[in-house]
């Protein structure tokens, strides 16, 4: 089973933020893939889909995304052995906004849902989908910035960027991460 995590904040004051690229990008696949059946369980909401023959987990950790790691801990205990493959998908400063990029495990680079997640997974390798969002203008804090909404040209150019990732998430469901890094980085 392949496990994907997408990483956000819960609640509606959030959703549109740049740090819920990961949750946006979730729910437009599952739409995508036509999963309605969504359950909460291990501190998430999660659903279960099958594509291109093999089965997938997916969630959305509600712990908030400083202790999403507290949430894959929990899924990946209960379902120790069957999963085979982690891919977390989240939001990225450090990438020009709409332009993603997979990586193979690697540090966490300040991102605090993925410190959560490598502190209380150390022995988990897990791959992962970068949703660039770009920097932050000026001296602005990261944290106000990757906190307030897309703007409203990026919100226009949206689903367009969303719809190239799921073919592209699709891809690694497909594959794998090291075809998805050569067709997509």
């Amino acid at each position: 089973m392949i496990l994907i995590a997408g990483l956000g904040n819960p609640g509606k004051e959030y959703y549109l933020t740049r740090h819920n690229a990961g949750f946006i990008l979730l729910d437009k696949l599952l739409g995508n893939l036509g999963v309605k059946d969504r359950k909460r369980k291990f501190k998430s909401k999660i659903a279960f889909a099958s594509f291109a023959e093999k089965s997938i987990l997916f969630m959305q950790p509600l712990t908030f995304m400083n202790e999403s790691g507290s949430a894959v801990l929990q899924a990946r205990k209960f379902y120790k052995n069957e999963i085979d493959r982690l891919l977390i998908v989240h939001d990225d400063i450090d990438i020009e906004f709409g332009k993603i990029k997979f990586k193979k495990n690697g540090g966490s680079a300040g991102h605090k849902g993925l410190l959560s997640i490598a502190h209380l997974n150390a022995d988990v390798k897990s791959d992962r989908l970068r949703f660039g969002v770009g920097r932050p203008p000026g001296i602005k804090a990261v944290a106000n910035y990757v906190l307030k909404n897309f703007s409203k040209a990026e919100q226009k150019e949206l689903d367009l960027l969303l719809a190239a990732a799921i073919d592209a998430i699709k891809d690694y469901i497909s594959f794998d991460i090291d075809y998805c890094m050569n067709k997509y980085n």
